[in-house]
């Protein structure tokens, strides 16, 4: 890895997703949810057009792939947790957030580690799951701003399918993950980056 992989545009637009981190969490704290969900709005923005840039440019890195999964479930995991402390989402919702996003960072950290797997290409059930926390944490700040109830039922229902689609990808990303230690890839095989992030 090299200082130009990191200075790309769309690593730069990584780091910045996580540099908005916390300051999305300190107006969360301070309960100035206006600035929380213009932030976050800005987060997810940075996320589709660092895929888009690296596929434009044609600046897909090993560090891209790396990065953007980790800067998303940092920062929806830290949201879930910080939504929970402040008793806006119920527990049981992060807790099985956190655990899944926990786990397969440890779990593709180790096989990577042990066994050379790069391939954490993401499932159509990894990124049901990221849309269904994308919108279940945009339609909670929405709540705290515009307290409606139409805003309830789309953050009651995109919670709801947080929590389905956490388990279901967490059982097919461990299914996925069986199948590809037995099957045979070529030394040093590395999947371009895609902006939807891997193991998600």
């Amino acid at each position: 890895m090299n200082l130009r992989q990191i200075l790309t545009a769309p690593n730069q637009l990584t780091l910045l997703r996580m540099i908005f981190l916390p300051f999305i969490v300190i107006n969360l704290v301070k309960h100035d949810f206006k600035w929380a969900l213009a932030l976050f709005i800005l987060a997810g923005m940075s996320d589709g057009l660092d895929g888009l840039l690296a596929r434009t440019l044609h600046q897909q890195t090993l560090l891209g792939q790396y990065l953007d999964p980790i800067a998303d479930k940092l920062l929806m995991s830290t949201l879930f947790l910080v939504l929970s402390i402040e008793r806006m989402i119920p527990w049981k919702y992060t807790v099985v957030v956190f655990s899944r996003d926990v786990s397969i960072l440890l779990i593709s950290g180790v096989l990577f580690m042990i066994a050379g797997l790069r391939d954490f290409r993401p499932s159509i059930f990894g990124k049901a799951n990221t849309f269904a926390q994308v919108a279940a944490i945009f339609f909670v700040l929405l709540l705290l701003i515009e307290p409606v109830r139409w805003i309830w039922i789309a953050q009651t229902t995109f919670l709801r399918a947080t929590f389905i689609f956490t388990i279901v990808s967490a059982v097919h990303y461990a299914l996925l993950v069986q199948h590809r230690l037995h099957t045979p890839t070529p030394s040093g095989q590395v999947l371009a980056r895609s902006g939807s992030g891997s193991a998600s």
